[in-house]
């Protein structure tokens, strides 16, 4: 039983952020902080990505884990009430994120998804930390110099050789 009354879940509910949440901020302060610059909300790519890094050519989404329903994680727990909603409703999230990450990477992007549970302060430095590692391995990789594999030498004709 819900020990708040229609209006007041309605209000509670209806208070709670799509964009600037705390968990996007705090990835936001850190990349900046770490010379990092990206877009916000960039609405051309599919799902509406938190952050585009397009130097790194990678998007993140940082989801909240209820709304997103991180499997395994102690934040993410059905509502007693209503439940055939909240389950098609988080149901419906999760195949929505997962069409659009395929759709990203199938465009050449390389997609990073952060979950809130990640980010609290137990965590975060080293999970941050990783990220910055991530895009630099991916920015290297990127940038590196190709090295092709040449044929054998009995395959090449040689212009300068004599026929006889």
């Amino acid at each position: 039983m819900d020990v708040m009354t229609k209006q007041q879940r309605h209000n509670c509910m209806a208070r709670i952020k799509g964009k600037n949440t705390k968990p996007e901020l705090i990835v936001r302060r850190f990349l900046w902080s770490h010379g990092l610059r990206y877009r916000i909300n960039y609405s051309r790519l599919p799902g509406k990505p938190d952050l585009v890094l397009t130097k790194y050519r990678t998007v993140i989404f940082v989801n909240g884990c209820f709304w997103h329903g991180h499997d395994g994680c102690r934040y993410y727990r059905l509502p007693k009430s209503n439940v055939e909603y909240w389950t098609s409703k988080i149901e419906n999230n999760k195949a929505r994120d997962q069409r659009d990450r395929e759709l990203l990477s199938k465009m050449g992007w390389n997609v990073v998804q952060i979950w809130e549970c990640q980010l609290l302060p137990k965590n975060r430095e080293t999970y941050l930390e990783s990220l910055l590692n991530l895009l630099d391995g991916i920015f290297l990789e990127s940038h590196s110099v190709k090295r092709y594999a040449l044929p054998d030498d009995d395959d090449l004709a040689i212009a300068a050789e004599n026929s006889d």
